[in-house]
């Protein structure tokens, strides 16, 4: 998944933009927009919390920043700055202190060529190949990431919880995704799961609206796109690791952050699921919440502000 920035007004259209890009696993694709650049470090005691140009993004930043905020930590909040190429370079440099970032994309730009798909592969090789200024914490369980969705009364009727289970309804399904899904992961599917499909369709944005509707009956849909809430869709698991791990989990500054940044931080990483992600998402999305005061809902109610 290569994923183009939309600009953060916070619309449905915008998330689903960025969810409609295709299959891979690089929550922080290349933007045509970007911000101007943090040059220089971040002054003394003050914690630079940046994020990328969509609005979860935005919403994992202001969640950092508040909670930073809550011990006593003077932030600086610096938000819709663009593509992970611009951002890496900032946080290397000091520019900015602490990133919410997806382990498995940061993996893949970092070293193109690695086959680590497990959250804690990937996390070993990060924490090898980083460069030497940069350090992730540690990971929520929340995944933003490709996966095979299905409506909750299939689920319930095929006795359908893992993508393994996909195995003995496949040749009557219908599998719904981007115009490359079929060509990047077909092979795998069957190669690992014994799952060969009776039909692909190319269904793009469309994907979870097509399934409610029974155009296709499986497909590639993010784990935190709020039509996965709205259409009444169940993300299969992937105990084989097909789809990458794409864990939030905070990217820091070395020399910026310090005991406070790192505990509050992974405080926060303990509490966050992909659940409660998609019903953040929702708010912000389709009721058109505030991020900011979503972020605070969120810390007040998991007593971390």
């Amino acid at each position: 998944m290569r994923r183009i920035f939309a600009t953060v007004a916070v619309t449905v259209a915008a998330v689903l933009t960025l969810g409609a890009c295709g299959d891979g696993g690089d929550p922080l694709g290349t933007s045509a927009s970007v911000a101007p650049t943090t040059s220089g470090s971040a002054s003394a005691g003050k914690v630079v919390v940046g994020s990328a140009n969509f609005p979860e993004n935005v919403l994992l930043a202001s969640i950092y920043s508040q909670a930073l905020q809550a011990k006593g930590v003077q932030v600086e909040e610096k938000f819709n700055i663009g593509s992970r190429e611009v951002i890496i370079d900032q946080i290397k440099s000091g520019g900015l202190t602490v990133l919410p970032e997806y382990n498995g994309g940061l993996l893949g730009f970092i070293d193109p060529k690695s086959t680590a798909s497990s959250k804690d592969d990937v996390n070993a090789e990060l924490k090898s190949k980083l460069p030497a200024e940069l350090e992730i914490l540690d990971s929520s369980a929340a995944e933003d990431k490709d996966s095979l969705t299905v409506t909750k009364e299939a689920a319930a009727k095929q006795g359908l919880t893992t993508i393994e289970d996909l195995a003995k309804v496949a040749k009557d399904y219908v599998v719904g995704g981007p115009p490359e899904f079929k060509k990047r992961r077909e092979a795998q599917f069957k190669d690992v799961y014994g799952i060969t499909f009776k039909e692909w369709k190319a269904t793009g944005e469309t994907t979870a609206d097509a399934i409610k509707s029974g155009a296709v009956q499986v497909g590639n849909v993010f784990t935190t796109d709020p039509k996965i809430l709205i259409n009444g869709l169940v993300p299969l698991q992937d105990p084989k690791n097909v789809f990458s791990a794409q864990n939030v989990t905070p990217l820091v500054n070395k020399a910026g952050a310090n005991d406070t940044v790192r505990t509050t931080l992974n405080a926060i990483s303990a509490k966050l699921d992909t659940n409660a992600l998609v019903d953040l998402m929702k708010r912000v999305a389709v009721d058109k919440d505030d991020p900011p005061v979503v972020a605070k809902d969120w810390l007040t109610k998991n007593g971390l502000a």
